[in-house]
């Protein structure tokens, strides 16, 4: 089988989610997180008609915040009385974990008590600190950050020994072959 050339993604362009009260998502994300809003729109009227994965009903709001280092977390605002979907389910997002200085860690902690937002954590992760809590909408989020004072790199932060992730990989590849080829594609620590 021959390989194509590998894309580099920059990052997460835009993670969007649903709700059905975008005033409450703007106030949550603005005034309790600290987000600008940076981009208001519709969708098309048509629905889906060129197969790019639009909602199944026309002309929602689509609105953007800016979560920093150009990234953006967006929403559609269907109409009260959606189903909620399950967190846990298959094909849905378990929540949604945004990376913060220590500094901004602190801040976030006190600014989500200022709010009265209830959180879990610290949590100490070893590699990370995190606390978890939900927004207006019952989407988990995480805020997540270093142990220590210094900041990390997020990708260079999750690098195992070879040891580390043979093991953890033993348990889903009972070929050693497959196994090896995924392990030799991973960035690894000495």
């Amino acid at each position: 089988m021959k390989t194509s050339k590998t894309v580099l993604l920059r990052g997460v362009d835009h993670l969007v989610f649903n709700t059905d009260d975008m005033a409450a998502t703007i106030e949550f994300y603005c005034d309790v997180l600290g987000m600008r809003l940076v981009h208001v729109a519709r969708t098309p009227r048509v629905v889906d008609q060129f197969g790019a994965g639009e909602p199944p009903v026309p002309y929602l709001r689509h609105y953007f915040f800016d979560m920093g280092n150009d990234s953006t977390i967006a929403f559609f605002e269907y109409p009260k009385g959606t189903a909620k979907g399950d967190r846990d389910a298959l094909g849905t997002m378990q929540h949604c974990a945004l990376h913060v200085s220590r500094a901004d860690f602190e801040a976030a902690m006190h600014r989500l008590k200022a709010h009265g937002i209830p959180y879990v954590g610290p949590v100490d992760r070893v590699i990370r600190h995190s606390i978890y809590f939900y927004d207006n909408n019952g989407v988990r989020l995480e805020f997540t950050t270093f142990p220590s004072a210094e900041d990390f790199r997020t990708v260079d932060s999750l690098f195992q020994t070879r040891t580390e992730a043979r093991s953890e990989l033993a348990s889903l590849y009972d070929d050693p072959t497959e196994l090896e080829r995924i392990l030799g594609n991973m960035p690894l620590r000495d």
